[in-house]
Order: C-alpha cells, then sequence, then structure tokens
C-alpha cells in the first residue's frame, strides 16, 4: 500500500489503526508549494499521535479558495510531494466538496484523536464543531510562521 489513497481506502486503514491502538492525527489543506511553514506544521502535528493523515483538496477546491491561478501543482503532485515526508502517513486525496457538512461526516468517519491547526489560519467555529462530531481533539500545534505563504510567494 503506498501512502497515497482514496478516501474509501483511507477509513479501511484508519479503523484499523484505531483496532491496534494508534493514535490517528488528522489535517486538511491545499499544501499547494510546499514550504517552511507547512513541514514544521505537519512535523508537529505527528507529534500529537502516532500516524499522521492529511486530507488533501481538490483542484477545484483550491481554485474556489485561492483564486483563479491556482493550484500551481495538481493534487496528484501536490500528494507526491507530501507523501515524499516521512512523518506524513498517508495523504487522502479528497474529491470536490461543496459543503462543510460532507467534511464534517468525513472526519466522523476517521473519528481523531486530534486534529491539529495553525492558530490564525483556519476556520475555527468549523473546526470546532467538526472535533465535537467526532469525538477529537483540536490542537492549535504552531501559529504561522513568518513570513511563510503560498500566495506570499506567488506575489514576490
Amino acid at each position: 500500500m503506498g501512502k497515497i489513497v482514496s478516501i474509501r481506502e483511507s477509513t479501511g486503514i484508519v479503523k484499523d489503526l484505531k483496532i491496534q491502538g494508534k493514535k490517528i492525527v488528522l489535517v486538511g489543506g491545499c499544501f499547494d508549494i510546499l514550504h517552511p511553514g507547512h513541514v514544521i506544521f505537519l512535523e508537529k502535528a505527528k507529534a500529537e499521535g502516532d500516524y499522521l493523515v492529511v486530507l488533501l483538496e481538490s483542484d477545484k477546491k483550491v481554485k474556489r479558495l485561492k483564486g483563479a491561478n491556482r493550484p500551481v501543482h495538481s493534487q496528484p503532485m501536490r500528494a507526491k510531494v507530501l507523501s515524499a515526508l516521512e512523518f506524513v502517513d498517508l495523504v487522502v486525496m479528497l474529491p470536490f466538496m461543496e459543503s462543510e457538512t460532507l467534511y464534517d461526516k468525513l472526519v466522523q468517519k476517521f473519528r481523531p484523536d486530534t486534529i491539529a491547526l495553525t492558530a490564525g489560519y483556519a476556520n475555527k467555529n468549523h473546526q470546532k464543531r467538526t472535533a465535537k462530531l467526532s469525538g477529537a481533539k483540536l490542537r492549535y500545534v504552531t501559529k504561522v510562521i513568518g513570513n511563510h505563504s503560498t500566495s506570499r510567494i506567488l506575489n514576490n
């Protein structure tokens, strides 16, 4: 089994890991141009448990969130780069999800122990609701680090 999987594959993998008593940490994002802020965040997220699962946004969702010229890299390319990081255990290629309710249902299937976030960089109300629905702890593992931002990189 490789690190890059579909939702269907991932739910079975996570279920087996939970049976083994592994602590699952869940993160999500675009991860378009990987930079030091991403790497530090993912490394700190992994430290919160045994197994780090990255929910990777679809190209359509990235375009909607970040603008017409994004993503720079396609979802398969972004997944390949993330999967090369030793502390990333699983990359889940998300289809386009129109509503937060669909995310909530997916996270409930995973039942992660922890949802890791960057402080000041997330929809806190949605994340709090998702954590409560799934029984996960919400952990801010880092603040926005320096000027590291894909948008800043592209605008320079």
